[in-house]
């Protein structure tokens, strides 16, 4: 049963305990660190309004030297012309706020009135409609496929559950259609559900138990096309440079589900009323968005202004007119409520005799700006939205309580994690919690470069390298082995390597992402630097529980796991991993080869792995009938693919992974300048048929690519080298306009070696005879180069190449 009742009966309390405040008007900007947080006395009083001068842009007309009050400005309107729908355009500039609302954007045209309003629009939309830039190419992988026209084959439903599950309703508003999984309550939850609501107020409960407001969308379906949004959610940052919309690292088909669903309402995806755009026009335009000092907030044509307004310092904030109420003709209008207007007052007075702000202060501020505590709780500010909890899952609903759901508190992060670590989990490259469904988004670097520093500034008192902390721990490294058996290697892989049925985050390289001073104390006290953790301590008391080690010294004991985990595959795996591998599902092709159908990362859901004597194996991707990679070495562990519904990808557990070309190794070209195509599963060509397995045990996969019909092989060599064999049987001689091509090799660079042997810059070389070399063509398309070869037009013929690496 789903447990939507728990969630839906604990909401209730905050309408006993009273209700929230409310902006007085629903046309109000939307500000979130403003409205969750300063509408209820929970930032100085001064912070809540300089948020406001930030996310809405006062400082783009009227300068101040505090770097903290930078205007967030709005998107940038370079290719506004097809990336918005043109009669959106008119209705927004017609009214903002009534068109979006909580939009930060003021109301420019409120002077103008009647027919010379209706003109402005006019220019100012003519403007925008020319203002076209071509969209990105999008690049396909193993893993990530990249269909024809890939906006346009958006799946609703999949969308619906990507929306409520990879993280977009921290900040936006769930569906109420939408049931998310089966979430256990979390004790602290079961404990707001027996207080009393007066028992909430006092202990100070209130902000946990208050539903949080979300940003609003606006009508999406009347502003994008499918096309315009899917590229947006691909990459936010091309127009959204201030990073308050972040990227979730989207595949291309992912962003085209989430697009379908967020216009599921869509009835047309072209503009109801074209605007004429004569030159003249374009250009009063352009005229009119320099006067209104539009310029100062978007980027667009290289457009610059050079007027600004009276500095920030010195307005008035008791003045009788002003942006902030009873706007002048010249001025833009907010329609702040009352008390967004005293918030920014108060901030505009305090202006004059505020000191410098602290690290602290400045690191808040950022996190506040960047909607952090959307997801994440700092110092007992933010994190998740009661009324969110229930849509963040972990993978396969695995029961690893709020702690393996929900995204980590950042208190103290700066003292936990390094630098460097702290820089790749920012730049999207540093993700370690695979059970978790909600994706850590990537902000543009502008925006987080500072962030890693700011957080050692502000939480990381005095950090030591380990030689202080540890002293002796290389020498301990053996010791750590076992004492990892003790209870870690039971919720932990190690270098990604577990016992059976272990999905927490991997020790393996934790000595690269975390400070040993902190490593050492988590160990002694866990509670105390994350509460209600799971980890436990292995140290009650400051004491150990393996008094046969290391003479039961604690100090010892912890030097010892960071020896062991720090000196990596220098030290064997702890026993217990060894002996549940030897009982494990390693498949081993000692005598004669193995095929299995399982799911690879880089050769997709349709993955066929295929392991050789020789310890030279391949996977073949049968969904875009290519090979994807071959490695050497051991072959894979088929236990996830067999036994665990909760598995991450398999990977190869040799080395020297190499991969082969994205898209079809095969293809029908007009002329040897077309681009290669890539994968598209409507296109369908070439089509897998299958496979069939010789007596030797060697696969050979069949598919049809046109009119003719292809056997493809590999075998390996004693050298370790893959030898493929292609052969094509059929008529190609029923059009002759197009080719049938075999691509070898591609790269950003290649190398010839031999006039029969090319390199690409992985290091894999691909062997042909001296024929088909001759017949072979270099070319270059989209900074990749390709070596391709044309197939002989005959009923029956026959290609041998040969892969090395």
């Amino acid at each position: 049963m789903r447990q939507r009742w728990i969630f839906t009966f604990l909401g209730l309390i905050f309408l006993i305990a009273g209700q929230r405040a409310q902006s007085e008007t629903g046309t109000a900007p939307f500000v979130a660190g403003f409205d969750r947080f300063a509408r209820h006395d929970e930032l100085e009083p001064q912070t809540g309004g300089q948020l406001l001068i930030s996310e809405l842009s006062c400082v783009a007309c009227h300068p101040s030297e505090r770097s903290e009050l930078q205007p967030k400005r709005g998107p940038r309107l370079t290719g506004a012309g097809n990336h918005l729908q043109q009669q959106w355009m008119r209705e927004f500039l017609t009214s903002p706020q009534t068109t979006k609302a909580g939009t930060t954007m003021p109301d420019v045209l409120h002077g103008l009135t009647g027919k010379k309003k209706q003109q402005a629009i006019t220019a100012l939309t003519a403007f925008l409609a020319a203002q076209e830039s071509d969209y990105p190419v999008i690049k396909a992988t193993g893993a990530n496929p990249v269909p024809h026209q890939f906006w346009k084959k958006g799946n609703v439903a999949q969308g619906q559950e990507l929306y409520h599950k990879l993280g977009c309703v921290a900040c936006h508003e769930p569906d109420e259609s939408y049931e998310p999984g089966e979430t256990k309550i979390s004790p602290t939850d079961k404990m707001l559900a027996q207080l009393d609501p007066e028992d909430i107020k006092e202990l100070g409960l209130a902000a946990a138990v208050r539903p949080v407001n979300s940003v609003p969308h606006g009508n999406l379906p009347a502003k994008y096309t499918a096309k315009a949004l899917t590229f947006f959610l691909l990459n936010p940052e091309q127009t959204r440079p201030a990073g308050r919309m972040p990227q979730l690292k989207l595949k291309a088909v992912e962003a085209a589900d989430i697009a379908a669903y967020l216009l599921r309402d869509q009835t047309h995806s072209q503009p109801v009323e074209e605007t004429s755009r004569t030159a003249d026009l374009v250009a009063r335009g352009q005229q009119l968005f320099v006067e209104l000092k539009c310029v100062n907030c978007h980027d667009v044509n290289n457009l610059k202004s050079k007027q600004f307004a009276q500095p920030l310092a010195k307005l008035n904030a008791t003045a009788a007119t002003s942006c902030l109420h009873a706007a002048q003709k010249s001025m833009p209008a907010y329609p702040l409520d009352s008390q967004q207007q005293t918030a920014i007052k108060q901030a505009l007075i305090g202006l004059r005799d505020q000191k410098p702000s602290t690290p602290q202060q400045q690191l808040d501020f950022q996190l506040l700006q960047l909607n952090c505590y959307a997801c994440h709780e700092r110092d007992k500010r933010g994190g998740v939205g009661f009324n969110r909890k229930p849509y963040f899952e972990t993978a396969a609903q695995v029961d690893l309580g709020d702690e393996g759901r929900i995204p980590p508190t950042l208190t103290g992060i700066g003292f936990k994690l390094q630098k460097k670590w702290l820089s790749k989990v920012l730049n999207g490259t540093g993700d370690i919690r695979f059970h978790m469904q909600a994706r850590m988004p990537v902000f543009p670097k502008q925006q987080v470069s500072a962030l890693p520093t700011a957080f050692e500034k502000v939480d990381g008192k005095t950090q030591m390298p380990d030689t202080k902390v540890f002293p002796d721990h290389h020498q301990l490294a053996s010791s750590g082995r076992i004492m990892l058996e003790t209870g870690c290697i039971q919720c932990h892989p190690i270098r990604g390597e577990s016992m059976p049925g272990v999905v927490g985050t991997d020790l393996g390289d934790v000595t690269n992402r975390v400070h040993p001073a902190w490593f050492h104390a988590f160990l002694l006290d866990p509670a105390a630097l994350k509460s209600r953790t799971r980890m436990p301590t292995f140290f009650p008391d400051g004491k150990s529980q393996n008094k046969g080690l290391l003479a039961g010294n604690v100090e010892q004991q912890i030097a010892a796991l960071w020896g062991y985990l720090k000196a990596g595959s220098r030290q064997p795996l702890p026993e217990k991993i060894l002996e549940a591998k030897s009982k494990n599902y390693e498949l081993v092709p000692d005598k004669r080869p193995i095929v299995l159908r399982t799911f690879m990362q880089e050769a997709g859901t349709h993955a066929i792995a295929v392991g050789l004597p020789q310890k030279v194996h391949f996977a073949f991707d049968a969904e875009q009938v290519r090979p994807a990679l071959a490695w050497k070495g051991r072959f894979l562990d088929a236990q996830g693919t067999w036994f665990i519904r909760f598995a991450p990808p398999a990977d190869p557990l040799g080395s020297k992974a190499v991969l082969f070309p994205p898209g079809p190794s095969v293809a029908n070209l007009k002329n040897d300048q077309q681009p290669w195509p890539v994968y598209s599963p409507e296109v369908n060509e070439p089509q897998f048929r299958g496979y069939r397995v010789d007596a030797n045990g060697i696969p050979t996969f069949l598919y049809r690519c046109g009119n003719v019909d292809i056997e493809d092989r590999f075998e390996a060599t004693d050298k370790q080298t893959l030898q493929r064999r292609l052969t094509i049987t059929g008529n190609q001689k029923s059009s002759d306009s197009d080719t049938l091509w075999l691509r070898g090799l591609t790269g950003k660079t290649l190398k010839q070696l031999t006039p029969t042997t090319m390199q690409n810059q992985a290091g894999l070389q691909l062997s042909v005879s001296s024929a088909l070399a001759k017949a072979g063509l270099l070319r270059k398309h989209d900074n990749q180069s390709d070596w391709i070869f044309p197939v002989p037009k005959a009923e029956h013929t026959t290609i041998e190449v040969t892969y090395q690496w």
